[in-house]
Formats: structure tokens, C-alpha cells, sequence
């Protein structure tokens, strides 16, 4: 089933199709916006990188990690100061931009600065969620819950078109496998994909241990690779990868963020593989060995 081209962007911002016939599209960034100037410093630094691949980038941090398994940890600057730090970021490098927003009351605006409104994991079934986006009117990235099948995901996309929303785009980002662990089941994206929408592959929280350290997740980002590999070749058409100047101080994800001096061979990589698998799709066509 060819898949719905999503754009994202709008206004003066450089838009991004995301889509079958479209080429790879990056969304990465700090997992949170920890302050202005560090915010800043990401984006230009990101920038250089995607402009010198020559790929279509979205901007991604958020305002509020509301998920954090702590009280004491990290969980942002909060949705007004947040949402002018992203403002300014998309306005300064004219790329799109991109926040979860974990309650419903964040959604409206969030909307109003954001060109794509995404879904927290945990929340994926969550029906106020998914209505407070649609009514956004700008496309929604819900992940796929760490708990669900990928087959499942379509209730969250008939609420969300039930909402009005038909700009969808639908990640993993691991599914668990006994306690402290996540799996990926590469035979998710063709399974989500059946659904018409782009899927998309969220590498860095995929080798997250959860709260394998007490408090704090763990992470194997030494493997984020392989898998971006992997997931590339199974046909994403856009991947998600948080990452950071210094992992080590990242006030959030600190054990999963990829060290920013890896991303443009990352994402050199994920582009190549992109690019060969069309290739070889033109040459040889969809492998169907058990038709509907």
C-alpha cells in the first residue's frame, strides 16, 4: 500500500515531506529544552550537519518530560517558556519544530508554535490526547507504545481520524521484553504501514533499558546503529534520533541521547541504506510472498 505524504510545516519554514515517494526525513534533537542558549547551540549544530547531507530535518525537543520516572529528575523549562524557545528556533533557522505535549490542556498551544504535535509513547490510547491534537489541525507523530502490537495501533488512528485528523505518522520505539529491556520487531513497519500512514523509527529511546538504574533509565546507544540500519532497510520513511553535545550532563536521557559527533555518520548511513532500498525496490519490486 503506498502511503500517505505527510507535510510538515507551514508559513515561511522549509517544508518537509514525509511519504513513499519522498526521501528519508530526519526529526532529532535534545530530548528537552534545557535552556536557550544549549537549545540554540543544537540546532546550529545540527543544521551544518543536515545541510552538508543534504536531508530534510525536523527540529525536536520538548517543554515538559512528563513521563520522567523521578520526582527529582529533570522534566523541563515548562510549556510558556518552552514553546519561545521553539518559536525562535524555527524562526532563526526556518526548520520545522516539534514537542510531545503529555496533557490536553498543552495541545492548543503547542499547536500554534509547533508543525508537528507528538504523542508520548505512554500515551498513545490515550482518546483526550489524540482529540486535543486533532483539533490542532497539524499532523500527529504518535508512537507506538512500549505495551502494544503494532496491529493494535490502528484504534489509535481511527480516533484520530474519527477526530478529523488524517496527517498521522506512526513510530516504534521498542517494545518490552520482560522487565528493563525493549525489543525491536522489525516486522512492525510493514505491519503499521498497512495502515496508510508513514512509519517512522525512533532509535534513540529503542536501546533504553527502562529504569534499569532505580530511578533512571539505562541505556546501549552502541547499538543504535545497527538498528538504524535495520529499520532503514525495512522501510521507514522518516527516523527519530535525540541527541546532544555531552551526553553525560544531558538533563534528560542522559544514558540514550546519541553524542552528537556520531549523528552525521548515523544519519549518512540511514540515507545511503534510504537510497538503495529504493534502488533495489525500482529493480525488483515489493516482495509479496503472501498476497491478500
Amino acid at each position: 500500500m503506498l502511503k500517505k505524504v505527510i507535510e510538515v510545516g507551514y508559513g515561511s519554514v522549509q517544508k518537509v515531506l514525509i511519504g513513499d515517494t519522498q526521501p528519508l526525513a530526519f526529526i532529532t534533537g535534545p530530548c528537552a529544552i534545557e535552556s536557550r542558549e544549549h537549545t540554540f547551540k543544537m540546532a546550529q549544530s545540527i543544521k551544518e550537519i543536515c545541510d552538508r547531507l543534504q536531508i530534510q530535518w525536523i527540529f525536536k525537543a520538548c517543554y515538559d518530560k512528563d513521563c520522567r520516572s523521578s520526582p527529582d529528575s529533570f522534566h523541563g523549562v515548562g510549556l510558556e517558556e518552552g514553546l519561545k524557545i521553539l518559536e525562535e528556533v524555527r524562526d532563526e533557522f526556518g526548520v520545522p519544530v516539534v514537542s510531545d505535549y503529555s496533557d490536553p490542556a498543552w495541545a492548543k498551544a503547542t499547536g500554534e508554535v509547533c508543525d508537528l504535535l507528538q504523542v508520548p509513547a505512554y500515551l498513545c490510547r490515550q482518546t483526550s490526547i489524540l482529540r486535543a491534537g486533532a483539533e490542532t489541525g497539524r499532523p500527529i507523530h504518535v508512537k507506538k507504545g512500549q505495551f502494544m502490537s503494532p496491529w493494535n495501533m490502528k484504534n489509535s488512528i481511527r480516533k484520530l481520524e474519527s477526530f478529523g485528523c488524517d496527517q498521522i505518522i506512526l513510530a516504534d520505539r521498542g517494545t518490552f521484553f520482560g522487565y528493563n529491556m525493549l525489543v525491536n520487531d522489525m516486522t512492525c513497519f510493514p505491519i503499521m504501514a498497512k495502515n496508510g500512514y508513514p512509519v517512522c523509527f525512533d532509535a534513540s529511546h529503542s536501546i533504553q533499558l527502562p529504569t534499569s538504574m532505580g530511578n533512571i533509565s539505562g541505556g546501549q546507544r552502541e547499538f543504535i546503529p545497527h538498528l538504524v540500519r535495520a529499520a532503514t532497510a525495512c522501510g521507514i520513511n522518516a527516523l527519530f534520533m535525540e541527541t546532544h553535545d555531552n551526553p553525560p550532563k544531558a538533563l534528560s536521557d542522559a544514558n540514550t541521547v546519541l553524542d552528537i559527533q556520531y549523528l552525521e555518520n548515523v544519519f549518512g548511513q540511514a540515507k545511503d541504506t534510504h537510497a538503495m532500498r529504493l534502488e533495489m525496490l525500482a529493480k525488483y519490486g515489493e516482495d509479496n510472498v503472501h498476497p491478500e
